[in-house]
């Protein structure tokens, strides 16, 4: 049981909690501010031409310290990355894992899906998508 927090009208209690989720004690996932994802990045850009070219640009790799937009269900919060690493999967697949410390902690659960954008050309975009494997929960 959950209660979605859309507060009317110009009170500082709308900025703070606009958009928040409550609920009883023990009743929602726990609250992350870093969470751990395996991601998966597309080959190229959506919708954006590369100088001359018919082809969207590449994409790179996720580097340490850069800023993303992570969408985890209908929220969006922002993160920077503080590592990456290529783990061998037990199928023996490789596969490409980030820790995010969020600017806002979400509450989330692991295995939840998400999509990940990038700032290019002052837009952000959608680069790839992934699931939260773990991370580092709030004590409430």
């Amino acid at each position: 049981f959950g209660l979605f927090l859309a507060f009317l009208g110009s009170s500082g209690i709308n900025a703070e909690y606009g958009g928040q989720v409550i609920g009883s004690e023990g009743s929602l996932p726990p609250i992350y501010y870093q969470i751990e994802i395996q991601y998966y990045l597309m080959r190229r850009l959506l919708g954006v031409r590369s100088e001359g070219k018919a082809k969207g640009a590449k994409i790179t790799d996720l580097s340490k310290n850069e800023v993303l937009l992570v969408n985890i269900g209908s929220l969006s919060a922002g993160g920077r990355v503080t590592a990456t690493k290529d783990m061998k999967s037990r199928s023996g697949e490789i596969e490409k894992r980030a820790k995010i410390v969020l600017n806002n902690a979400v509450c989330t659960e692991v295995k939840e899906k998400i999509a990940i954008s990038r700032k290019i050309n002052k837009h952000w975009r959608l680069i790839g998508w992934g699931e939260i494997k773990g991370g580092m929960k709030m004590a409430i």
